[in-house]
């Protein structure tokens, strides 16, 4: 009886030995990176000219083709800050402290001046928890996403989430205490392009949160409204998880293409921008449209497809 005990503790042992070896090998094997020199040479020749300063980090997820230019420089955010939000959000909604299908109920207090679509509901009105979240990542609702910030546990709770799990450069600023200073130099929040991208991997992998909880984001992300920058330079039948990000001084996308020949995920972020203009043919858009169509073309040489003549209307 003894020895039967011995034998089954054994395989046991060596089942979770296999297992934790396994499970290295598999993490080692997705972080291995190799530097694609050719791409590198045509992103930097994009980005030559570009009046201010740029990041940008690209990864081809499955040959761990990588690019890396200024990606672990800081840079401001924008409305990309929403993706860690969401993050510190469900998790509170795995754990069971929020209820991701419950009602909320809306306060003239809560408004933040804009064209937002949750500031044009009445003072108490209810609306869907998963309308919130909706609307902070398909249309950057900014009235929305505060909400959601404060829901989470304020950004003191977010930027906690982030250096739990390895984001030591991503965090929220606009009011978060201790942030003050940080807030002055980059806004509501700040990023380096590998960690915005790596996050969308994170979410992609579905080892953000839970699985389910992954899935759940990740089809949020896939449903953007603001798609003519990057996204526009994508096919619109080829799935892309993406946020973006705008102020006066910077316009940056963080997308992950699930492309024919396999995923690929890059951030371009900006930063003391001359052309400071909102107009279609603002200097960082147009270098966001450049950049997305030159991977699209490395990526996916075989591809016929270009944006349709007059695209730039809609």
């Amino acid at each position: 009886m003894k020895r039967i005990a011995q034998t089954v503790f054994f395989a046991f042992l060596f089942l979770c030995l296999w297992k934790t070896a396994s499970f290295a090998q598999t993490d080692k094997s997705r972080i291995r990176e190799k530097a694609d020199k050719k791409l590198e040479a045509k992103l930097r020749a994009a980005l030559k000219d570009f009046r201010g300063d740029a990041g940008v980090y690209v990864r081809h997820l499955s040959s761990g083709r990588s690019i890396t230019i200024r990606a672990d420089e800081l840079f401001p955010t924008a409305s990309m800050i929403k993706v860690p939000i969401m993050l510190a959000l469900f998790e509170k909604f795995n754990a069971g402290e929020l209820d991701y299908h419950g009602s909320l109920v809306y306060k003239d207090s809560l408004l933040y001046e804009g064209e937002d679509i949750l500031g044009s509901f009445k003072d108490g009105e209810k609306v869907a928890f998963s309308k919130v979240a909706m609307l902070m990542i398909t249309t950057s609702d900014n009235t929305a996403s505060l909400w959601c910030q404060s829901l989470a546990g304020t950004g003191v709770a977010i930027n906690n989430w982030l250096e739990a799990h390895g984001f030591h450069q991503t965090r929220v600023n606009s009011r978060t205490e201790g942030r003050e200073e940080a807030r002055k130099e980059f806004g509501w929040g700040q990023t380096s392009p590998r960690e915005m991208a790596e996050l969308l991997v994170m979410i992609r992998e579905r080892r953000a949160v839970s699985p389910a909880a992954s899935e759940e984001m990740y089809r949020m992300l896939t449903r953007i409204y603001w798609n003519d920058e990057a996204l526009s330079q994508i096919p619109p039948h080829v799935q892309a998880a993406s946020k973006q990000g705008a102020v006066n001084r910077s316009r940056s996308e963080v997308v992950l293409v699930n492309a024919p020949s396999g995923d690929y995920v890059f951030c371009l972020l900006t930063k003391n921008q001359q052309d400071e203009s909102w107009e279609y043919n603002n200097e960082g858009s147009v270098l966001l449209r450049k950049v997305s169509r030159l991977l699209w073309q490395h990526f996916e040489p075989k591809s016929q497809w270009s944006p349709a003549e007059g695209f730039e209307k809609w």
